[in-house]
């Protein structure tokens, strides 16, 4: 038997036992263990009945049931290559129409084919749940599957508590999960209608690969045939920054800053004295607070490249575009952030949260990759124009600033090319000014307004300090020489 076989095979039987394990544990309730009883089983249909002794059928109690109403005529047992276990009537022509299967009820294992996620027909909810320890397949605290909110998205769950979220699908991967998309050895799908709201993967290559879900995390595994042995290849969560909600309502986790939690743009730590890891959860709040009553002041920043916000309190519509979404959310007091729901040949569809906004991180590192999100963030317009006017006083200040730098050089540099021209006259604010406007636009002062000597100074010294104008018009200069000021 090859690896494959083995892992399907192993799979099956564990999913079985995994499956009867809450039967177990169901009947030590029901049956009294100082008396003696009967676990029999109804070949009709798949359920199992507990029956103290002497009882009949009809005064018996259920243990376990498969929830199938069918009656079996006929059934087999089949374990497909896919390693799905499969009861279905002998005859049935549509070898794919099954009275039950084991992929419906996944344990801690993820294979290709299965889904994970809803049939909203029956309420059949299909999650991962992890061993209560690596000997005990009853169930343990970690689960994994898909939250039902307006905007779907797959949450990893330990006990009550959200321990990890991957973001909404945005028509290529999960926001939270770029991970998980397409490749050249499997192709993921994500599926939302009336009937049905699941994940799955299919494989291209054939290759062996499987996912688990342990105590602590999801993990994906392939097997090198070189080296005999599983190669883990992916783990989730990866890093600080997936905890949830690590850093609070619009707090930005980035690994690699310092701190990893940073406020999204308009919003400041409320805890601005003692922003530490013991205070990020709290998160950020607006700098500048939000007014309902005046529209016109109120404005959306784009941020690009981040993990949507939890989906909770969200609205969803795939047939709205952009700016209509734009107009729902400005006129919603409540609505907080909005965006396309699909990133696909430029986007498409409407999403919208509402409350604050919880577990963002960044996560392309170049912010403009094609298929990540978008997402608007409500702000106010008052917060605009006083970055404006910040930005003005900063052009001001600056000019102010450069104007002394050259101030500084230039009165000393002055000084000294009036002492090098042995000027022997009283100290004149004309000629001292037309210094710095000739250093500053030479070729634009007329050479006749620059230099004005004494009548004696018939013959230029320096000539080499003039203009080219006044080098070239020695006429002008003798003819203004009797002036004096």
């Amino acid at each position: 038997m090859d690896i494959f076989a083995s892992v399907l095979l192993s799979s099956s039987l564990l999913l079985f036992y995994f499956v009867f394990s809450g039967a177990a544990e169901r009947l030590k309730a029901l049956l009294n263990p100082n008396s003696s009883g009967t676990l029999r089983t109804q070949p009709w249909s798949l359920k199992m009945v507990a029956l103290s002794w002497g009882s009949s059928v009809q005064n018996s109690t259920f243990a376990w049931s498969a929830n199938q109403t069918k009656e079996a005529r006929n059934p087999i047992v089949q374990l497909l290559d896919s390693g799905n276990l499969v009861l279905r009537e002998e005859n049935e022509k549509d070898t794919e129409k099954y009275l039950w299967q084991s992929f419906d009820y996944p344990s801690d294992t993820w294979l290709a084919g299965m889904k994970l996620g809803w049939d909203l027909r029956i309420g059949l909810d299909r999650r991962l749940t992890a061993w209560k320890s690596p000997d005990d397949p009853s169930p343990g605290e970690l689960s994994w599957g898909i939250k039902l909110h307006n905007y779907p998205e797959l949450v990893m769950m330990k006990g009550s508590q959200k321990y990890f979220r991957s973001g909404p699908w945005n028509g290529h991967f999960f926001s939270g999960m770029p991970e998980l998309q397409d490749t050249q050895l499997y192709k993921f799908m994500f599926v939302s209608n009336n009937d049905e709201v699941y994940f799955k993967f299919d494989m291209i290559q054939k290759v062996t690969t499987r996912a688990v879900l342990n105590q602590s995390q999801y993990e994906r595994y392939m097997w090198v045939k070189e080296q005999n042995e599983w190669s883990m290849f992916l783990n989730l969560p990866k890093d600080k920054c997936d905890t949830y909600k690590l850093c609070g309502p619009y707090g930005n986790c980035i690994m690699g800053e310092s701190p990893v939690c940073q406020c999204v743009e308009g919003f400041k730590p409320k805890s601005l004295q003692t922003w530490n890891p013991e205070e990020w959860y709290k998160g950020c709040e607006r700098s500048t607070q939000l007014s309902c009553q005046d529209k016109e002041k109120i404005r959306f920043v784009k941020l690009a490249g981040l993990k949507m916000p939890d989906t909770t309190h969200s609205w969803l519509n795939e047939s709205v575009n952009l700016e209509e979404c734009r107009v729902k959310c400005l006129n919603d007091c409540n609505c907080m952030a909005y965006s396309n729901s699909d990133t696909k040949n430029g986007g498409r569809g409407c999403a919208m949260w509402f409350g604050d906004l919880i577990d963002i991180r960044q996560m392309a590192a170049n912010k403009q990759d094609a298929n990540s999100q978008d997402i608007y963030i409500r702000m106010s317009g008052t917060e605009q124009v006083l970055k404006n006017q910040q930005k003005r006083k900063v052009i001001v200040i600056v000019a102010v600033a450069i104007a002394v730098v050259f101030g500084v050089f230039l009165i000393p540099y002055c000084i000294w090319k009036r002492k090098s021209l042995r000027e022997s006259v009283a100290f004149n604010y004309f000629r001292f000014f037309t210094c710095f406007v000739f250093l500053l636009h030479p070729q634009i002062i007329s050479p006749v307004s620059v230099y004005i000597y004494r009548a004696a100074d018939t013959d230029l010294k320096h000539p080499s300090l003039l203009p080219p104008l006044a080098q070239e018009r020695p006429a002008v200069l003798k003819a203004t020489s009797a002036l004096r000021l």
